[in-house]
């Protein structure tokens, strides 16, 4: 159980990212082949990155064991508890990190590149760019863009520059939605924890999240409206679906500044108004991206 937890499941969540070119790519509107295989080629990324991020947790655990100590939440980690030692800890990041890179080669070897890459800049993150002010909150909303390029590879599709864009500013949001709510958790132990939150403050992280938030919502739309959008999906609808896109977004600003989550997965798994919204954003998308599809599903099923 400590090894598993040393994995982070919850934060496997960050990996669904892999899943868009999936839906968005129309992947689910052919043969019964072509779905099966489409549907099961991004399960296998899914799994790889949620093996390679779990690698780079277990690294950043054992990077991380003295300052987590002072962390209210994070102290309970089994490295810092105690509980697992840090050769153990090293041994079995290792161990990850080998197993996702071998089971992306077997999967597609261009998407073993980006495991590879991926694992690389993490792991760069954690000695070094994570003590770099901004830099540090650019490096993790990469690897989110890398997750949704390597689901588009598994499933051989293209996926729109505006997506990428979208998939960046968002995860931009998240990371100092994140930073946000860590300052207003440690209080006066900021420094002892970590000495990049002290350049941060709540008004810079307030401006930075108006305006990344602003930046993911116009890339959605430019993507919504897009032609070749139209050319694939017939419609523009997708524009439609931005009030409950700016409710999810509005709502989770809100809560992390005013300290209600420990950062983006927490309110994510535990704040049911915003599963609600986005699970209603899901439908709505795949409805409107697969609308013809389940148009002449039901007119053969209302023809028999």
């Amino acid at each position: 159980m400590k090894y598993l937890q040393l994995m982070r499941p919850p934060h496997w969540t960050k990996n669904f990212f892999v899943f868009a070119a999936l839906i968005f790519g129309k992947k689910l509107a052919g043969s019964a082949d072509e779905v099966i295989y489409s549907v099961g080629s991004a399960l296998g990324a899914f799994f790889c990155f949620c093996l390679a991020s779990s690698a780079i947790y277990v690294f950043n655990d054992v990077i991380d064991a003295k300052a987590d100590r002072v962390h209210p939440e994070k102290r309970n980690r089994p490295i810092a508890a105690g509980k697992v030692s840090v050769g153990a800890g090293v041994l079995f990041s290792l161990v990850l990190a080998i197993v996702s890179v071998f089971c992306s080669f077997m999967l597609v070897r261009q998407f073993a590149y980006i495991i590879l890459c991926y694992i690389i800049m993490m792991v760069l993150y954690s000695v070094l760019f994570k003590k770099m002010i901004i830099l540090d909150c650019v490096i993790i909303s990469i690897g989110f863009c890398l997750r949704a390029v390597a689901g588009a590879i598994v499933v051989s599709t293209f996926i729109s520059p505006w997506l990428i864009i979208c998939t960046f500013a968002l995860s931009l949001f998240l990371a100092f939605g994140k930073r946000r709510s860590e300052i207003e958790q440690l209080g006066d132990n900021i420094e002892a924890y970590r000495q990049t939150l002290c350049d941060y403050t709540p008004e810079l992280l307030a401006h930075m999240l108006n305006v990344t938030s602003g930046l993911a919502v116009v890339c959605f739309l430019l993507y919504a409206m897009d032609e070749r959008t139209y050319r694939l999906f017939g419609t523009n609808n997708l524009v439609y679906t931005m009030p409950m896109v700016l409710y999810c977004i509005f709502r989770f600003s809100a809560l992390i500044q005013k300290g209600k989550y420990s950062g983006p997965v927490s309110l994510i798994l535990h704040d049911i108004p915003f599963q609600i919204s986005f699970l209603l954003w899901s439908v709505s998308c795949v409805a409107i991206v697969y609308a013809d599809k389940l148009v002449n599903g039901f007119g053969n099923i209302w023809a028999y």
